[in-house]
């Protein structure tokens, strides 16, 4: 048999577990969401996300490209073998490219 009290400590149990979860910063919730450079392309070319997830993009071609949304992000130069990452801050919808490699286009969504 349940006594008043416990069913009271339960339910205030979950309210502070929910107002605890409610207060963790987005950090502890995001993900990390790798895009390969190779082959002069991106690869997903089009990435979604959610606000506070971290895209990683790796260089494995043989030449230095960018990632670059104009006024959002720039990645400035990625040598061969190093990597640059992005934690996604607004939502939206960005085309990227390569300003290098004009040919080179990916989309980032951030929901």
């Amino acid at each position: 048999m349940t006594r008043p009290h416990d069913a009271w400590r339960a339910n205030a149990l979950q309210g502070v577990l929910a107002v605890a979860a409610a207060a963790m910063p987005a950090a502890l919730w995001a993900h990390t969401v790798p895009v390969t450079i190779e082959g002069l392309q991106f690869s997903p070319a089009t990435v979604t996300v959610k606000r506070g997830d971290t895209v990683v993009w790796t260089n494995k071609d043989l030449v230095t490209h960018t990632v670059t949304a104009d006024g959002v992000f720039d990645s400035h130069d990625i040598e061969p073998n190093h990597a640059w990452t992005y934690v996604a801050k607004q939502p939206g919808r960005y085309a990227y490219r390569c300003t290098l490699h004009p040919t080179m286009n990916g989309t980032l969504v951030v929901e």
